[in-house]
């Protein structure tokens, strides 16, 4: 399995001959060269979305388009873009399992928001979501944007992830020490990787916090582009 950073919160997951793109932020992702674009998403089969902000979800649509690939996620979400933009998706809710093919995706709680604003104000599209991903005898925690929550309890009882993508950056979710408390004291994880970091100055610029916080467990700080093999 090659986990691939795209810098903020985007991820390329190449796993069981499948290749799932995770919230890929190519338009104004200030981290990811226009250059890597068309390699970031090469080969994609799955759009995978956690959550309706527009740093997740500005290229869901055209990328949905322009592959031809189904996007996966938060059920009234997907129906709504189902029927009224026409395009593939997979809709599910929290609690629920997908097959998507040697990938067994399933959906858990998030700690964070999912509206856009509109001319009309603020518009809800659904809730904010996290997955348990599971293929090749691993199991993978993708957080999504969230704070600490007590749901992870029994999260990481239950799923038992080996590795953890966790949002960490602060001010919009948890920071490297809130996201250190967390895999410390819910998970047991063998990996962490944070993300949601290192994008605009408001954001945290380094894990050295998530590594200090977690030892004995192998922190990667990834970078953009670099395949992460677990």
């Amino acid at each position: 399995m090659k986990i691939i950073w795209l810098g903020h919160g985007s991820f390329r997951i190449e796993v069981a001959d499948k290749v799932l793109l995770i919230d890929p932020w190519l338009t104004g992702n200030p981290v990811l060269p226009e250059d890597q674009h068309a390699a970031a998403i090469a080969g994609g089969t799955h759009l995978i979305l956690t959550h309706a902000h527009f740093d997740h979800v500005a290229d869901m649509l055209p990328l949905a388009r322009k592959l031809s690939i189904p996007v996966v996620g938060q059920y009234d979400l997907m129906g709504y873009w189902a029927e009224h933009e026409h395009i593939e998706t997979i809709g599910f809710n929290k609690g629920g399992t997908v097959d998507l093919g040697g990938v067994s995706l399933s959906m858990v709680p998030a700690s964070h928001s999912s509206c856009f604003g509109t001319d009309e104000g603020p518009k809800a599209s659904g809730t904010e979501v996290g997955y348990m991903l599971r293929a090749e005898g691993k199991t993978i925690y993708i957080s999504g944007d969230t704070d600490i929550m007590a749901d992870m309890d029994w999260m990481g009882d239950y799923y038992k992830p080996d590795v953890g993508i966790l949002s960490a950056g602060g001010h919009f979710t948890m920071d490297m020490k809130g996201a250190a408390y967390a895999a410390k004291r819910y998970f047991n994880f063998k990996t962490v990787i944070p993300c949601h970091y290192g994008t605009f100055p408001i954001l945290e610029q380094s894990a050295e916090d998530l590594r200090a916080g977690l030892p004995g467990v192998e922190v990667i700080e990834p970078q953009v582009m670099q395949a992460i093999e677990v």
